[in-house]
């Protein structure tokens, strides 16, 4: 049976060279991760109402937020345990990582998964507390709340977001490929012939 080599840790030096992502970017990918998302929680929620049998009762209509939550929670921190990107940040290029950890570690993916509602909690929580209720209420709350949570990288040394701060993670830009590589195309420089 051969043996297997330990995971590869991610030195802090490369950590350093590899680089936070820019914002603009950042923001760009949770963009396009809200569309994922989207389809995911669409065909969750199409199985939590055929095994509920679309029941309507308040008791249902709790369960289902928690189910949601726990699925979304589920998706997150799935693709950063596994591959240390959702496929959003695979586009762009981002990864997810813990310094000292070759794969982000269950408890840290958690953390952060709860930690990354505070773009949106605190909006929904003054909302119910002053009883918001119109869509252009919640709308413009929601929005002050990214933008503030937003803001958080700027006051950060190092560009990253409180809840990769308090979980310890960093975003960081992965190199572009090489045009042909690995592909069989293009003559080895770079460039198609």
């Amino acid at each position: 049976m051969p043996a297997t080599e330990p995971p590869v840790m991610l030195p802090e030096a490369a950590l350093a060279a590899a680089g936070t992502p820019t914002i603009k970017r950042r923001l760009a990918v949770m963009i396009y991760e809200f569309f994922l998302l989207f389809a995911v929680e669409m065909l969750a929620v199409l199985l939590y109402l055929l095994v509920t049998g679309n029941r309507q009762d308040p008791l249902f209509q709790h369960g289902l937020k928690v189910y949601l939550f726990v699925i979304t929670g589920l998706y997150f921190t799935w693709c950063w345990r596994d591959s240390g990107h959702t496929l959003a940040m695979k586009t762009w290029r981002i990864k997810l990582v813990k310094p000292g950890h070759a794969r982000l570690p269950w408890r840290v993916a958690i953390v952060r998964y709860l930690a990354a509602w505070g773009w949106f909690a605190p909006a929904l929580i003054v909302c119910a507390a002053f009883g918001l209720h119109a869509k252009a209420d919640i709308a413009i709350a929601l929005a002050l709340g990214v933008a503030a949570w937003a803001a958080t990288a700027w006051l950060d040394r190092d560009r990253q977001f409180l809840h990769d701060r308090l979980a310890g993670t960093r975003q960081i830009g992965l190199p572009k490929p090489m045009s042909g590589e690995g592909n069989g195309k293009g003559n080895g420089k770079g460039k198609l012939p």
